[in-house]
């Protein structure tokens, strides 16, 4: 039987996760991963991984509430697996706060993650200048052991890598019966898509072995996501901000901030500094296309990124939707779907 030859473009965690998705549920699929960086050196890679998200404004809510399922239980599966310490997947417990109680007090997720609730007033006591929180216990995916993994399980579903920087969409559809761009940032150029900007990230990582909680101010700006091995500290959401370099004003900052939040932080012992750049847009952008290319004809694209701060939160799921959008492909290709 006839081989499809699909190719991802991307190996940060939407791209593999895509990868993976497309290899294991359509075995017709012969599926190659192009990307010019690969774990550890992807932004997935600086990413803490404390699943759960904030809502995109115009993406329906119940797409969004299938995206963060399925990447919960896709998670969740591998925490309560024996793969769980190689994957750096786990259970992680913690809060939320808010200087003011925001309009919605009870996101869309909170019937997914465990045990959702609100701070009590002793436990704000704890946060002066918070007025209200949320509790809950959800998953820790720690990027820089769960992508190596991942790639692992494409490379067990008989999935090829290539390291190669990709200029246009263009120059891949001569190649290839399906192309699936997960590029995130790199979609401004590979997909011409004006719509997508950079979001700079610092972090810290420090070693507070006595810190098992995490503790995230809403503002996205200032949290502590304590790992297996080191926590994490944060951060900086710079948008339209491409500097790739330290910036010792930001760690200055980040550790003021989150001492403020942590006392015990004053004893903690810095190992290292990290920058990312994240890939913003005001949606993601999860949805097929036909690319016109030059002496080839028509090829079909399937398009997923632009997923923000909350990559590792609905990886999966928009991964899935990913794989059922290249299914559609085969089957206008009149090609089938599976063996």
């Amino acid at each position: 039987m006839k081989q499809v030859k699909v190719v991802v473009v991307g190996a940060g965690v939407v791209g593999l996760s895509a990868a993976v998705c497309i290899a294991e549920a359509l075995p017709v699929c012969s599926v190659t991963l192009l990307a010019d960086k690969f774990s550890p050196d992807t932004t997935s890679d600086v990413a803490a991984g404390i699943v759960f998200a904030e809502e995109y404004p115009d993406i329906p809510l119940e797409r969004q509430r299938r995206w963060f399922q399925d990447s919960f239980e896709h998670l969740l599966a591998i925490a309560q697996s024996a793969h769980s310490p190689e994957a750096g997947v786990s259970f992680s417990s913690g809060c939320q706060i808010f200087k003011e109680p925001p309009a919605n007090k009870t996101p869309y997720w909170s019937d997914i993650v465990f045990g959702f609730r609100f701070l009590s007033e002793r436990e704000l006591n704890r946060f002066p200048c918070h007025t209200f929180g949320q509790a809950f216990t959800t998953i820790r995916c720690e990027c820089s052991r769960y992508l190596p993994w991942l790639l692992k399980r494409f490379q067990t579903a008989r999935g090829h890598m290539e390291q190669k920087k990709v200029s246009s969409l263009q120059e891949l559809g001569r190649h290839y019966d399906v192309i699936v761009n997960c590029s995130g940032l790199g979609s401004r150029a590979v997909a011409g898509d004006g719509q997508v900007y950079p979001i700079r990230g610092q972090v810290l990582r420090a070693e507070a072995p006595w810190l098992e909680h995490f503790i995230r101010d809403s503002d996205g700006n200032t949290y502590i996501y304590p790992g297996a091995q080191y926590v994490t500290l944060g951060g900086t959401r710079q948008v339209g901000d491409e500097r790739l370099q330290v910036d010792r004003r930001d760690s200055e900052s980040i550790l003021e901030r989150c001492t403020l939040l942590e006392p015990s932080l004053r004893r903690a012992w810095l190992v290292g500094e990290w920058v990312g750049l994240r890939p913003g847009r005001r949606n993601p952008r999860v949805e097929r296309e036909v690319l016109e290319v030059n002496g080839h004809g028509r090829v079909h694209v399937v398009h997923n990124y632009g997923h923000g701060g909350w990559g590792v939160s609905v990886a999966w799921g928009t991964a899935v939707d990913t794989m059922r959008l290249v299914r559609k492909c085969l089957q206008e290709l009149s090609l089938p779907a599976k063996l």
